[in-house]
């Protein structure tokens, strides 16, 4: 497998497109391409966790278990780890708007293909194949966000993106279950195959292509940052801070796997219990996602502080100091561990530089993915030795040696 992202691109000279953002005013975020992307990863998480938001629904109209349902969504992450990196190279010649319409279309496909699924077996091939088209999706998104503006702007840019992230699970995946409540949960599927449709479309008419193709000379980045990702040792600062962050998602996944049992007793002090502590969880992310886009310029100490502070949220679950002081730990936890994710894919991004950004586009879903399956899986098995109050320590170590190993790696870099 190519690695390195540099193959040459095919030629766009002959596209109609918006503006690039060579014609933006210097400071200036290309804000119609970031926000049709931002709605396309909206589209993407909503698509991954639909099945956890009408599992007894679509248990029920495909004759099997709510245990089988259940395994649509680990089902999903596998394949994302699996899938990416191949898809990736066979693609990576292509105008890479090309290739986020498409896979925004085959997204819609996999959608219109599970509501109509008669069985089970036929609902989990629906899911394969939308979940490979995630996983390209994921790694394109992130490589053309990346080409779209200068250094100075991609944490910026890579908050707003992900921002679109951040409400699929705020609101994307309520709405879905809005829908299934009120027409059936195969309409929430046919719903999710508009939009995505509607998204495909709006990349093509909306979304620049980048000023430069992908690893050719002159691409607009920080000279520090693409020195950092050509440099004989640039591969290895890569790999050991993602390796790094892989990490801190395992122990902070790990323990969001079981917020519904760690934050019972806030939960008890809310109007609504644990769906509305839920909600909050969910909207401290998004103001931690808006932080990150403050502060993406210093992406490196940034990470650094905002997983160290995650360690101290997750330790924080374990202590009995009463409802409303549990409830503001949730609140700080979903803060720094929502900042976590764009001052990482910034920092992975600055560090592959333009030559390695298909390769670090790729990296990131795989990663991120592959983080949240370990890091449940492990998380069981620590409950099923230990029980669930053993979960909180063992989280926060996890992602503390992930934060002092980050200290290191930053200062290099």
């Amino acid at each position: 497998m190519d690695t390195t992202g540099s193959a040459p691109a095919a030629p766009t000279s002959v596209d109609t497109v918006p503006a690039t953002p060579a014609a933006l005013e210097p400071g200036t975020l290309p804000w119609p391409s970031l926000l049709v992307l931002g709605a396309g990863t909206l589209f993407m998480v909503t698509a991954e966790m639909l099945p956890t938001a009408v599992l007894q629904q679509m248990s029920t109209g495909l004759g099997v278990a709510e245990s089988s349902t259940g395994l649509l969504v680990s089902m999903w992450a596998a394949v994302v780890v699996v899938l990416s990196f191949p898809l990736v190279r066979l693609t990576r010649r292509l105008d890479r708007r090309a290739v986020i319409a498409g896979g925004l279309a085959v997204l819609a496909l996999s959608s219109v293909l599970t509501a109509l699924a008669p069985t089970f077996q036929v609902a989990a091939g629906a899911r394969v194949l939308g979940a490979a088209a995630v996983g390209l999706l994921w790694a394109t998104t992130n490589a053309h966000v990346a080409d779209l503006v200068p250094d100075r702007l991609l944490g910026r840019a890579i908050a707003v993106v992900l921002g679109g992230a951040t409400l699929g699970m705020v609101v994307g995946t309520p709405l879905a279950r809005l829908v299934a409540d009120a027409a059936g949960w195969r309409a929430a599927f046919w719903a999710l195959a508009v939009l995505s449709l509607l998204a495909a479309a709006a990349v093509r008419l909306v979304v620049a292509r980048a000023a430069v193709p992908d690893g050719a000379p002159g691409t607009p980045a920080d000279p520090a940052a693409a020195g950092a990702g050509s440099a004989s040792g640039g591969m290895g600062r890569l790999l050991t801070v993602t390796g790094l962050v892989a990490l801190v998602l395992v122990g902070h996944y790990g323990a969001y796997t079981y917020i519904t049992r760690l934050a019972e007793a806030p939960a008890h002090a809310l109007p609504g219990g644990m769906s509305t502590l839920l909600l909050v969880f969910g909207l401290a992310s998004a103001v931690g996602v808006a932080l990150a886009g403050r502060l993406g310029e210093r992406s490196g100490p940034a990470l650094v502080v905002s997983v160290a502070a995650t360690a101290l949220a997750v330790l924080g679950l374990g202590a009995d100091a009463g409802p409303v002081v549990g409830v503001a730990v949730v609140v700080a936890w979903g803060v720094v561990s929502g900042a976590m994710p764009p001052f990482a894919q910034t920092l992975i991004l600055r560090l592959a530089g333009p030559e390695r950004r298909s390769f670090a586009g790729a990296l990131i879903p795989v990663v991120f993915n592959g983080g949240i399956a370990v890091g449940a899986a492990l998380a069981s098995a620590v409950v099923a030795g230990s029980g669930v109050a053993a979960l909180p320590l063992l989280a926060a170590v996890v992602v503390g040696v992930a934060a002092a190993g980050l200290i290191g790696a930053v200062r290099r870099a």
